[in-house]
């Protein structure tokens, strides 16, 4: 058996660690889409500083982590118009459901909000059914 699951759960541990941290010391919900957009649209001048220091560590502990030889890189599977196309994607869901798969899914959750609870069902079953015509029309 691959040990991939251990990453995953190592992963999964520290976002909900990085989530508890961010309640606990600033009395905020952790939600990247949040925090992204409270810097692009100037609501978050405020503490800019803390936002861009936590979007920053977003990305590259990550990549730490890979160059370390601590993490798989992944490789795209897609061509850079249709990342770029679902890129624009994510971000006007995420708006339009007030809220991203961090706050959301971890942070929404784990409060019990019954609106996170929804919309998490709503996109994991998206995801699933974009996976399922995505086959059928032969693009994964």
């Amino acid at each position: 058996m691959e040990p991939d699951w251990i990453r995953g759960l190592i992963g999964g541990l520290m976002i909900g660690g990085a989530a508890a941290l961010y309640l606990l010391g600033n009395g905020r919900i952790m939600g990247a889409s949040g925090l992204l957009g409270g810097l692009i649209d100037g609501t978050g001048r405020a503490n800019w500083a803390e936002r861009a220091v936590f979007l920053t560590a977003l990305v590259l502990v990550p990549a730490l982590m890979v160059a370390a030889g601590l993490g798989a890189a992944s490789q795209p599977v897609a061509g850079t118009g249709v990342l770029i196309l679902a890129g624009l994607l994510v971000g006007f869901g995420t708006r339009l459901g007030n809220g991203c798969t961090s706050g959301h899914g971890v942070c929404g959750i784990s409060r019990l909000s019954w609106r996170s609870i929804a919309a998490t069902g709503v996109y994991l079953a998206t995801g699933v059914l974009a996976v399922i015509i995505a086959r059928m029309i032969g693009w994964a």
